[in-house]
């Protein structure tokens, strides 16, 4: 079992950054391909991106790609979203999730483990 913890959240002005943290328990984080998604008032859980349990390969969701980067720190029991030239449409609570998929994962129920979300509100 995976417990997940998410942080870094916060309020920033559009073109900024912010650099957010899901910190994992258990002794098998880097057995786990690891997804973060978003969800803004009134609409469903929407995909952003996804690495590998190797950290070697990510996939992003069109919207975010060239401005979001995910990585992980398997020795840390941590992965990364570094979000850049942020945009007002970027705000959502922001969530990490794991799973044990090779392929790629985009289906939020298809992730067996979640944090609780940080919020991330980007001003105008």
């Amino acid at each position: 079992q995976v417990q997940l913890v998410e942080s870094g959240g916060g309020l920033v002005q559009a073109g900024g950054s912010l650099r957010l943290s899901c910190a994992a328990s258990g002794r098998t984080f880097s057995g786990y391909r690891m997804g973060w998604f978003r969800q803004a008032p009134g609409k469903e859980r929407e995909f952003v991106g996804t690495i590998t349990s190797s950290g070697s390969s990510t996939y992003y969701t069109d919207s975010v790609k060239g401005r979001f980067t995910i990585s992980r720190d398997n020795a840390k029991n941590t992965v990364y979203l570094q979000m850049n030239n942020l945009k007002p449409e970027d705000t959502a609570v922001y969530y990490c999730a794991a799973n044990r998929a090779l392929a790629v994962v985009t289906t939020p129920s298809l992730y067996a483990y979640w944090g609780q979300g940080t919020q991330v509100t980007v001003s105008s």
